[in-house]
């Protein structure tokens, strides 16, 4: 089947600034739900709790155990008053893809001093931008970064993070992320169990967030957009776990759009799930034919962006559009504090 070819401007949608989550709900599964039943185009406005409603025996969920770095540093140029910002990206090693903010004077050679633990050098300057640059300092990073950083919160939110914690997963565990899976939010280590009780698999993966996921599509004609890639880890374990609820007929429910895209990568790779350690720049929009995944937890995304383009792909992009009205009129907390929706 020919797929008509969709441009950016397909996927807009105007959105009051006040439905844009600032702060967490205070306790996460009590986030709203917005249910899509895909066969059927039946929705139903539920609260994140009742989730287990919807799951059943057999079912695997796969969750996106990384971690967010409080990566947003701010130091001055060496010998300089003025305030440099640094957003970290994507590690190699002690370099770092980064954002520097103002970027003109970070010249290649360019010195900024963090704190008396830690500073860094401009080596390279990348496209759009981005300062590869390295990182000197004295302990383990990590700590630093915990003690010196900020969470890097989306430029819409503009609300100052009380609880660094509350842009983690309660499953978060390997650092790496530049930006939350924030469809794992909603979830509580109680409400895990009982999801487990049930007979429910949890499988894990890990792919560290990049800022490329939030990129802004550029191109009109979506098709030429190209994604940053972003590292993946999927252990033999998990794998099997995941390959067999295949086999058994069960589901494979994803957690966020980053589970889905490690999960899609895998199989496109190997025609089938197994363990892998690699990275992935897959763009998935209308027209890409799911082999893994069966259902979806996810958020409310941003107009125009690769995310709504994946869920689109998974449902309808006229039907996802009406869905998106749906919770504007009910009004329903969006992007990354906001609340969900579960399509299967």
């Amino acid at each position: 089947m020919r797929v008509k070819k969709l441009n950016k401007s397909d996927f807009y949608y105007e959105l009051p600034k006040e439905l844009i989550a600032q702060t967490p709900i205070e306790k996460r599964d009590e986030s709203r739900l917005l249910v899509v039943n895909t066969k059927s185009d039946k929705i139903a406005h539920r609260h994140f709790k009742d989730i287990k409603e919807y799951l059943k025996p057999n079912d695997t969920l796969v969750i996106n155990n990384t971690r967010v770095m409080p990566s947003r540093i701010f130091g001055h140029r060496e010998g300089k008053d003025e305030s440099i910002e640094v957003l970290l990206l994507k590690r190699d090693g002690n370099y770092w893809e980064s954002l520097v903010r103002p970027g003109k004077k970070m010249k290649i050679g360019s010195k900024v001093i963090f704190s008396d633990e830690l500073s860094c050098e401009v080596v390279d300057i990348l496209e759009d931008g981005i300062r590869k640059i390295r990182l000197d300092y004295d302990g383990i990073l990590e700590e630093i970064l915990d003690r010196i950083g900020n969470m890097p919160l989306p430029p819409y939110i503009e609300e100052t993070l009380e609880d660094k914690e509350r842009y983690q997963t309660v499953y978060s565990k390997y650092y790496g992320s530049a930006a939350a899976p924030t469809a794992g939010l909603h979830f509580t280590t109680e409400l895990l169990d009982e999801i487990k009780n049930m007979g429910v698999n949890i499988a894990t993966v890990t792919l560290h967030v990049g800022l490329g996921t939030f990129r802004p599509v550029k191109e009109e004609k979506i098709e030429n957009h190209i994604m940053h890639s972003e590292k993946y880890i999927i252990d033999k374990e998990n794998a099997e776990i995941i390959s067999n609820t295949k086999k058994n007929g069960g589901r494979v429910i994803a957690v966020g759009t980053t589970s889905i895209r490690t999960l899609e990568s895998v199989y496109k790779k190997f025609g089938e799930i197994r363990e892998d350690e690699d990275s992935t720049d897959i763009f998935i929009y209308p027209g890409f034919e799911f082999k893994v995944v069966d259902a979806i937890i996810t958020n409310f995304h941003l107009p125009e962006s690769t995310l709504l383009m994946l869920i689109s792909a998974f449902y309808n992009r006229e039907k996802v559009l009406e869905v998106y009205q749906e919770a504007i009129r009910e009004k329903y907390r969006f992007f990354s504090f906001g609340d969900a929706m579960f399509l299967y």
